[in-house]
């Protein structure tokens, strides 16, 4: 059976910096990825959840919500 390779929404390539050109798929065990504009390419074994997380727009824009500086707000009663 030929193997899917689909296209992961958002992610830039960490070679290119093209968005939205890189491949994914899985074969024996092992997780692909590649970009379709340049010559990038990585294979990881699935069961490897300690690697980062590729950038995409989403947690892209997450980190930065995160790096904001933070206030707390003080609730005055009306009534004095």
């Amino acid at each position: 059976m030929p193997v899917t390779k689909r296209f992961i929404a958002g992610v830039i390539c960490p070679r290119c910096a093209a968005m939205d050109r890189v491949r994914s798929w899985e074969q024996h065990g092992i997780r692909y990825r590649d970009c379709v504009s340049c010559d990038f390419f990585e294979q990881l074994p699935i069961e490897d959840e300690s690697l980062p997380e590729m950038e995409t727009r989403v947690n892209r824009v997450r980190e930065e919500q995160q790096q904001q500086d933070v206030q707390t707000v003080k609730i005055l009663d009306p009534k004095g």
